[in-house]
């Protein structure tokens, strides 16, 4: 591994869900090999001795403050060195990010899955998710035909887009729950030709949901997914679980997550995003 210089990112976290954001301004000429390498939970980079080590993506973002409201452009590449359509907490730290240099209370967020409004307030930021979608084509799916209530390698899933693709299970314990073992053989079940997130709820007793996610691109379970909460209550609806357009609580290990799934238009994910810290990192130019 060959290394040319250093690069300064800032260290953010969502409901746990926790990201180095770098300045695209700040050219990392390798990004695949940066986000591999940085985010590794054994041996990437931590902020102190006390934090844990790596993260959940890079997010390298680029503030065009000329417009208004002002605008990032989103670029989150994984553990694994791919790049995520959308992330609901990713979204929420890049709204953070953008509002700490422009003083604004209104981001608008560029994703490769469309363009994201935020709203932040007192700490929250709540973010527009898009039209959550149970299309065969949207997922996507190999089939013709949605996937509701169907069993896939011993889990009864439902499978949606929330801008990536979740397969979702309700149980009645989340943590009863072996993820680990049981997520892979769904995540790269033949039906997803692209794979698929899988998100297991079970309900809080308050009306709302517990959720745990294990993640494309991570390869793991994380903290918080933010596409997942939203991906929890819509499933919810489309089985008659929950009804109406309020807001519903989804409950990662990591916090609480306000989500809402409107029978019409846009659905809304809010929450904490949190600055935990600076620091440099070795731009990473070749792999052996």
């Amino acid at each position: 591994m060959s290394v040319l210089n250093t690069v300064p990112f800032e260290k953010f976290h969502g409901t746990g869900n926790d990201f180095f954001v770098v300045d695209a301004d700040d050219p990392v000429p390798d990004r695949p090999a940066f986000a591999r390498t940085h985010c590794d939970r054994n041996a990437g980079i931590a902020l102190d001795e006390s934090d844990r080590r790596g993260a959940d993506g890079v997010l390298f973002l680029a503030l065009e403050s000329r417009y208004d409201p002002p605008r990032v452009v989103m670029t989150l590449v994984q553990p694994d060195g791919s790049v995520a359509a959308m992330c609901g907490n990713g979204a929420r730290v890049a709204a953070a990010w953008a509002a700490e240099r422009t003083g604004s209370d209104e981001i608008m967020i560029d994703t490769p899955a469309g363009t994201r409004r935020a709203t932040l307030d007192d700490g929250n930021v709540t973010v527009e998710m898009g039209v959550p979608s149970f299309r065969p084509r949207d997922v996507p799916l190999a089939s013709d035909e949605e996937l509701v209530e169907a069993e896939v390698e011993g889990l009864t899933v439902t499978a949606v887009n929330t801008g990536v693709p979740h397969a979702v299970a309700f149980v009645d314990d989340v943590d009863d729950v072996d993820l680990e073992a049981v997520a892979p053989s769904i995540r790269h079940a033949p039906l997803f030709p692209d794979g698929t997130n899988v998100t297991i709820a079970s309900p809080d007793g308050e009306g709302g949901f517990r959720q745990r996610t294990f993640e494309r691109g991570v390869e793991g379970e994380t903290q918080s997914c933010g596409t997942g909460a939203v991906a929890v209550v819509a499933a919810a609806k489309r089985l008659g679980h929950v009804s109406g357009d309020d807001p519903i609580d989804v409950s990662p290990p990591g916090g609480t997550l306000s989500v809402t799934v409107p029978d019409e238009g846009s659905a809304l994910l809010g929450g904490p995003a949190v600055h935990e810290g600076d620091g440099e990192a070795d731009i990473v130019f070749r792999e052996r």
